[in-house]
């Protein structure tokens, strides 16, 4: 059946006069008009504006909304359609964070929609744009409601580099020594760039990937397919000493309990006090005791702040930290995550370490994109 023909304007209108009988002279007379106005509008040559729209109501007892509604419908009929690949694009976009996946380089830029579309689904691994992302996850993280996308394309890229990263076969008890050959490299910031090595023996394949703008990701405790290959992945959101040791200790014991298997744990916005537990909090508990322990022994933590509370100067806290064997940033930290000294203080020793780890890490992102172009590994 052919599409039903768009009807103008000014056809109603010769209807109306013809209904009336009345000329198109009589007409442009009435409304004050010139003739020819009147002609062209019925030939279908001159539209109506809401000026003329108004007379017309006036002069045949209509609204005026009535003839807007009319001439809106008659050009709409005569407009091309929109190209299909707009609406494409628009969902593409609205789902996936495109833009600044071209900026990191994950996907080429290209003038051709279709070449970009198949880029990002090759990505995520989906036939289609509207087919689920399957990647099980886990969060730990403020709010509620699914994974939003860029925390999806952050953790897909973690896995896609993951599955590139040579390591040695997994060891549980590899991995419990080389927490402790970890916990001797804290005293120095410059230490730091030897975790990458000291994970990668015990069979850890650890990324790092600059955060995605939005996402508060901190970490990732992930499996490949296999589930016998862990991946620890660290956005560095929080680049400071106390923070990165926090988070590393804290994703290490996910690993430890075999966390993750069944669904990758993201976590963000750790260490804030106001962070619901996601979907084991129990898990959560035992990772964030493990990571705080990991960094000054409770007990030891207690006893100075029961000898010291609450003149805590510099120098008492920088002595603590020698006997201790860390670096003072890690006591500093722990202090202000309990409250016991303002989190504007001493901030000098909550030092940056991500220039130092980033050039012996797999990293993704802060001009650096290694070419890595496989299947997410889900």
């Amino acid at each position: 059946m052919a599409p039903c023909r768009g009807v103008s304007p000014g056809e109603f209108l010769r209807d109306e006069l013809e209904a009336r009988g009345w000329t198109q002279l009589e007409f442009a007379e009435i409304i004050g008009r010139p003739p020819r106005l009147v002609n062209e509008i019925i030939a279908g040559k001159r539209g109506i504006t809401p000026d003329t729209a108004k007379e017309l109501a006036a002069a045949l007892g209509t609204s005026a909304q009535f003839w807007m509604n009319l001439e809106t419908t008659y050009q709409l009929w005569k407009a091309a359609p929109a190209p299909e690949r707009i609406a494409r694009e628009a969902r593409l976009r609205e789902r996936f964070p495109v833009r600044e996946m071209i900026r990191r380089g994950w996907i080429e830029a290209s003038e051709s929609f279709d070449v970009t579309e198949t880029q990002v689904l090759r990505f995520f691994a989906i036939p289609s744009v509207d087919a689920p992302v399957q990647l099980a996850h886990a969060a730990r993280r403020s709010g509620d409601g699914d994974i939003p996308p860029v925390q999806l394309a952050w953790l897909c890229r973690v896995k896609q580099l993951a599955d590139a990263l040579p390591t040695a076969p997994y060891s549980e008890a590899a991995l419990r020594k080389g927490i402790e050959e970890l916990r001797r490299l804290t005293a120095a910031p410059e230490e730091i760039r030897h975790v990458p090595k000291v994970l990668a023996a015990c069979g850890v394949r650890f990324v790092v990937v600059e955060p995605m703008p939005g996402s508060k990701i901190d970490g990732v405790c992930s499996w490949l397919q296999d589930g016998t290959s862990p991946v620890v992945g660290l956005s560095l959101r929080q680049d400071r000493i106390d923070n990165f040791w926090f988070v590393l200790r804290h994703e290490l014991e996910h690993v430890l309990r075999g966390d993750g298997k069944g669904g990758d744990i993201i976590d963000s916005d750790l260490g804030e006090a106001d962070a619901p537990a996601g979907a084991d909090p129990e898990a959560e508990r035992a990772a964030n005791e493990a990571a705080a322990e990991f960094l000054v022994p409770r007990a030891k933590l207690d006893n100075f702040i029961a000898r010291v509370r609450p003149l805590y100067s510099e120098q008492k806290i920088v002595n603590f930290a020698k006997v201790n064997g860390v670096h003072p940033g890690l006591v500093v930290g722990q202090l202000q995550n309990r409250g016991e000294i303002p989190y504007a203080n001493l901030r000098r020793h909550l030092v940056k370490v991500r220039h130092l780890l980033t050039p012996s890490a797999l990293t993704d992102g802060w001009g650096s994109t290694p070419q890595v172009w496989t299947t997410p590994v889900i």
